[in-house]
C-alpha cells in the first residue's frame, strides 16, 4: 500500500500570480503489516503452547483428585519459582512436585534449574517420608515436521521419578 506525502510546499508571489510548489514523495509501508503479521503469529503459537501446557497439568491434577486419599493442585504460573503441580496423600504419607511438559516435537527438555526448584520444594515438606519429584511427558498425536506442518502419530505419557543421588542435569525425553 503506498502514500502520497507532501514533504514541503512554497508559496511564491510574483507579479500579482500566486504559484505553489510542491514536492511529493511515495511511501511504501507493506513492510510494516508483514511486522505485524509475523509477530501476531509467533503470539498465537505461544498462546497454544501454554494452553498445551495448562491442559496437561489439570489433566494430571484430575487424576490425582479422581483417587481416594490424593489432593492435587497447580500452583500457579511459570514466572514463580513453584513446580507445576503438587500432589499429597496424607494417609501414605507421600507428597510428589511435578514438572509437566507437552508438546509436538520428538523431545521436551526440561531445565534442570526447573528440576532443582521442584527438589527444594519437596525438602522443604520434610514430615512427609516419602518425597519425589515427578516429570511428567505427554507427546500430542501430531508431530510437528515443519512450520504449521503436522504428521499424525499415537498419543504418548512418559514419567519419571528423579533421583535425588544424581547431580542435576538439564533432562529431556525422547518420544
Amino acid at each position: 500500500m503506498s502514500y502520497y506525502v507532501i514533504t514541503s510546499f512554497t508559496i511564491s508571489n510574483t507579479e500579482n500570480n500566486l504559484s505553489l510548489k510542491t514536492k511529493v514523495v511515495t511511501l511504501t509501508i507493506s513492510k510494516q503489516q508483514i511486522i505485524k503479521k509475523i509477530k501476531k503469529n509467533n503470539q498465537k503459537a505461544a498462546r497454544i503452547r501454554r494452553q498445551r501446557g495448562y491442559h496437561w497439568e489439570d489433566t494430571l491434577v484430575k487424576r490425582f483428585n479422581s483417587v481416594e486419599k490424593w489432593k492435587a493442585f497447580r500452583l500457579g504460573s511459570p514466572s514463580i519459582a513453584l513446580p507445576d503441580v503438587l500432589a499429597v496423600n496424607t494417609d501414605e504419607n507421600t507428597i510428589y512436585t511435578i514438572e509437566a511438559k507437552s508438546g509436538t516435537s520428538t523431545s521436551l527438555p526440561v531445565p534442570a534449574d526447573q528440576i532443582e526448584r521442584c527438589l527444594e520444594w519437596i525438602k522443604t515438606f520434610n514430615i512427609y517420608k516419602k518425597r519425589n519429584v515427578l516429570l511428567a511427558f505427554k507427546f500430542l498425536s501430531k508431530k510437528r515436521i515443519g512450520l504449521a506442518t503436522y504428521d499424525s502419530r499415537t498419543l504418548r505419557e512418559f514419567y519419571k521419578i528423579q533421583d535425588e543421588s544424581l547431580d542435576i542435569t538439564d533432562c529431556v525425553c525422547t518420544s
